[in-house]
């Protein structure tokens, strides 16, 4: 008879635990919380607030880049010559592409219309998609230091990012110094603007 109880009791024991172990699994999931779709906006878009001396005619100074004809210099004579008999097209092979333009491989829906493949490595390729942060209030914020970058999708970009492109791969490499590198590129906003 005490075996009988015992053997009740751990039987009550295991049911106990299965009820336990079965609420748990059943109890609907919370979603995990989505992270809003940053969308490419273009050059374009970027150019209307960035252009004026406000600004420090950051436009301007991307505009006169190499980033900014990094597209067009694979139609060159050079570009089909560096890229050999291999690469039929410079201009539409990926092994190109993907440091010569913004946004490449990425899903087409978030491309939005006004961006433009031919315009290059334009500013999102260093600052991510605009979508989110391209208003002047969320700008305002970010040089205030009140916006977290990351919830915009903006990118304070580094060597990190610079040496996804200017590394070894490229068939044209030349040693990368990022602090001599990023001097030829720099765009700050003047000092007032700022905040």
């Amino acid at each position: 008879m005490k075996r009988v109880v015992a053997l009740l009791g751990l039987v009550l024991v295991l049911l106990g635990l299965f009820a336990i172990l079965s609420s748990a699994q059943e109890k609907p999931s919370v979603p995990a919380e989505k992270k809003p779709a940053f969308k490419y906006i273009g050059v374009s878009k970027c150019k209307t607030c960035h252009r004026t001396e406000k600004q420090g005619k950051q436009h301007g100074i991307w505009a006169s880049s190499a980033h900014a004809g990094a597209y067009k210099t694979l139609a060159t004579d050079k570009a089909r010559e560096v890229a050999g008999k291999d690469v039929k097209d410079p201009q539409k092979a990926e092994q190109c592409l993907k440091c010569h333009v913004t946004a490449f491989g990425v899903d087409a829906k978030l491309i939005e219309a006004s961006f433009k493949m031919e315009d290059g490595v334009q500013c999102e390729a260093c600052h991510g998609p605009g979508s989110k942060y391209k208003s002047l209030k969320v700008m305002k914020a970010l040089y205030k230091g009140t916006q977290d970058p990351a919830e915009v999708g903006y990118i304070v970009s580094d060597e990190k990012l610079c040496v996804k492109c200017h590394n070894e791969e490229s068939p044209t490499y030349k040693p990368f110094k990022f602090d001599e590198s990023s001097k030829k590129i720099a765009h700050p906003v003047p000092k007032k603007e700022a905040e």
